[in-house]
């Protein structure tokens, strides 16, 4: 049974920040498991039916029991795999990460991809309010290493995608002098191995994401 209970899988894309998310998470744990890639364009019969509902990655699959949504997925593994714990045990910062985890996903990245669709003073605009945001996740570090204190914690798996969508949008808006606290957390991620292990090609992900804008920017509205 206990061979059986670790029996794992995830099911993600290369590209994606939020199936690298779950990669992290599981070798931070010492999780053996079995990486499954996706084709987006044409789903693969798994995937629709163990996350029927969003037909979409990442999907963790626990002993053949889905689990879908990263942030979800970090908590399930956080809760199964109590070594190395990557949420804190004190409720109020458990909750405290919780709350800057969701706010990176649903204000800072959502508020960043209209950098790529946006032009002139539209832009301007949303370049100073994805500034502000960053702002107020740049003070949670205070001077910590990682958002997680001494180590990587969840909302450091959660952020690790700042550098390439920087790189992708262009512009001077993230930068060292502004932001120097995200930059020396930045390099201190760069320096884990098991987190450089989940990154793909550099350029070869450029090349996909800038892709991805130009074809949103094309799309006819």
């Amino acid at each position: 049974m206990a061979d059986q209970e670790q029996v794992v899988k995830l099911y993600g894309t290369w590209a994606s920040p939020f199936s690298q998310r779950i990669e992290i998470a599981l070798k931070l744990k010492g999780v053996p498991f079995e990486y499954i890639e996706e084709d987006l364009i044409n789903k693969s019969p798994s995937l629709l039916k163990y996350n029927p509902v969003h037909k979409k990655i990442p999907v963790l699959v626990h002993n053949d029991k889905p689990v879908a949504e990263s942030l979800v997925i970090l908590e399930y593994i956080d809760e199964t795999w109590k070594n190395n714990p990557i949420l804190p045990l004190d409720p109020h910062e458990k909750a405290t990460a919780r709350f800057w985890a969701s706010f990176i996903d649903n204000k800072i990245l959502a508020t960043a991809v209209k950098i790529g669709l946006c032009k002139g003073e539209e832009k301007e605009v949303v370049i100073l309010e994805v500034c502000e945001q960053l702002k107020m996740l740049e003070q949670q570090l205070n001077g910590k290493d990682f958002f997680g204190g001494d180590k990587i914690g969840f909302v450091d798996i959660v952020a690790f995608w700042f550098q390439i969508t920087h790189e992708v949008l262009g512009g001077d808006f993230f930068t060292p002098e502004k932001f120097p606290g995200l930059f020396e957390w930045i390099g201190k991620l760069q320096e884990i191995d098991l987190v450089n292990e989940c990154r793909p090609p550099r350029e070869k992900h450029l090349a996909y994401v800038r892709g991805i804008f130009e074809c949103l920017i094309n799309t006819p509205k």
